[in-house]
């Protein structure tokens, strides 16, 4: 296969590229704009197979039957409550192979770089080992989170701002030494205390981080690997690795930015780690005595949804845990059927990451149009009858709003308690992924149905 036409795929794999991430912004494009991305990169691996800088196919093919054999056993085996941790996980895969491939190509002695484009070639080295090394060990501490291998609290170490500083600096200042180094065996010892540095980096950013802020670091760590891939692309020369490294960069930047916004907090924050790790004292909400939580039956809970006009669904992890949205979807047809106007309201960081109750949802094959973003939605909980909030916490917890000193003090919520009723589905009273008490479960308007979420439902939805 000639160069034109390798370069020819490229630029139509980029399109498709292009293509996937606009019908991944849409819900009812997103199945395609799936195709696209499988499509696309069908055609990329295909052309770099066929480019004269590519041998030892017996190795390669190996590899990717091997690789194939195990991301299709992951994508059979993963549950959608799993599918989080697996998607930090696959973040760290992408920043490793930028680290191995920064490491070979310093020690590949085939390349004869002088003058202005050796040091071109080593800023290349460097900085794809330094954000493949964060990338890799943040994500792993991210999966660990999120499968609850590790803590969701915060570690909070003594001056960790001037940690981060100092490990920053360092990593420059070891970079500029691995830039000007003669030799390689000169530039080896730099460009190994860096890259160690900047894994110890990577752990203490997303440790960092509290437990209920992780739907911005996955999409934060998306960033991360996108950029690494780009840096991985300058080092081998792939035109089209840069470009798809920075579309997944770029996309996933944005991403966080909006979702920061939706939370009221600060990007900056989200780079140098510690974001929503606020120190509290004991607000009033978690410590005073709030009263009894009234508990309801799943078969009270259909009396009262037979009698309701109007009710807004707020799903969360625990619906995603429980895999209730097929028992959700029997219950809102039923409903729907009966005259009853069902909504959904999605929170921006509802789950564990970002979209997570949209892909319950849609699994489900639950309408599009009825499932609506907490700014659409937030204003009409005054005129709804119920509210049935599935297994989420923090994201309609009146504290945000309410208890200054709260550590998601600040973060918009669902304000689903201006609702007629409440009606919490939950298996305890046990706090949320932040940890913090919820005033909700105890207000005059709501009722606690305990138990399995798919079972609940289940019972509800053989009352109607």
């Amino acid at each position: 296969m000639t160069e034109g036409i390798i370069t020819a795929c490229y630029i139509l794999a980029s399109i498709l590229f292009i293509l996937s991430l606009g019908g991944l912004s849409d819900q009812e494009k997103a199945r395609r704009g799936n195709i696209y991305g499988i499509i696309g990169m069908l055609l990329a691996i295909t052309a770099t197979l066929f480019a004269a800088s590519v041998g030892n196919y017996g190795i390669i093919i190996t590899m990717m039957v091997i690789g194939a054999i195990v991301g299709t056993l992951l994508a059979v085996r993963v549950k959608m409550t799993a599918m989080p941790e697996l998607v930090a996980m696959l973040h760290s895969f992408v920043g490793l192979a930028a680290v191995l491939v920064g490491f070979a190509t310093f020690l590949d002695d085939s390349h004869s770089f002088t003058g202005a484009a050796q040091t071109i070639h080593a800023v290349e080295i460097f900085l794809g080992i330094l954000i493949g090394a964060v990338t890799f060990t943040g994500s792993v501490v991210a999966f660990g989170k999120l499968s609850g291998k590790l803590s969701g609290a915060p570690l909070l170490l003594p001056g960790r701002h001037f940690l981060n500083l100092l490990l920053l600096i360092a990593c420059i200042g070891l970079g500029s030494m691995f830039v000007s180094a003669d030799t390689s065996d000169a530039g080896m010892t730099p460009l190994a205390i860096m890259t160690v540095l900047a894994l110890v980096f990577g752990i203490h950013m997303v440790a960092a981080i509290g437990g209920a802020d992780m739907p911005v670091v996955i999409s934060m760590l998306n960033s991360y690997s996108g950029w690494a891939a780009a840096a991985t692309g300058f080092m081998l020369s792939n035109d089209l690795l840069i470009v798809t490294g920075a579309l997944v960069g770029s996309s996933g930047a944005i991403l966080s930015i909006i979702m920061c916004r939706a939370m009221n907090r600060k990007f900056i924050s989200v780079i140098l780690g510690g974001f929503g790790t606020k120190k509290s004292t004991a607000s009033s909400g978690a410590s005073a005595d709030q009263g009894e939580a009234v508990a309801i039956t799943g078969a009270e809970t259909a009396e009262l949804l037979k009698n309701t006009k109007s009710l807004v669904v707020v799903p969360g992890y625990g619906m995603a845990v429980a895999q209730a949205q097929q028992a959700v979807a029997a219950m809102t047809q039923k409903l729907r059927d009966q005259g009853v106007d069902v909504r959904f309201a999605i929170h921006p960081v509802a789950g564990r990451m970002p979209g997570h109750m949209n892909v319950l949802l849609a699994e489900a094959k639950l309408p599009y149009d009825i499932v609506f973003e907490m700014d659409e939605i937030n204003a009409d909980f005054p005129a709804t009858d119920v509210v049935m909030v599935i297994g989420a916490n923090d994201i309609v917890n009146p504290s945000a709003e309410d208890e200054p000193d709260s550590p998601i003090a600040g973060m918009p919520v669902l304000q689903v308690w201006n609702a007629k009723t409440v009606i919490v589905l939950k298996r305890s009273m046990a706090t949320g992924y932040a940890g913090v008490e919820n005033p909700l479960f105890f207000k005059a308007n709501t009722r606690m149905l305990f138990g399995d979420a798919k079972a609940s439902i289940d019972e509800v939805v053989k009352g109607l």
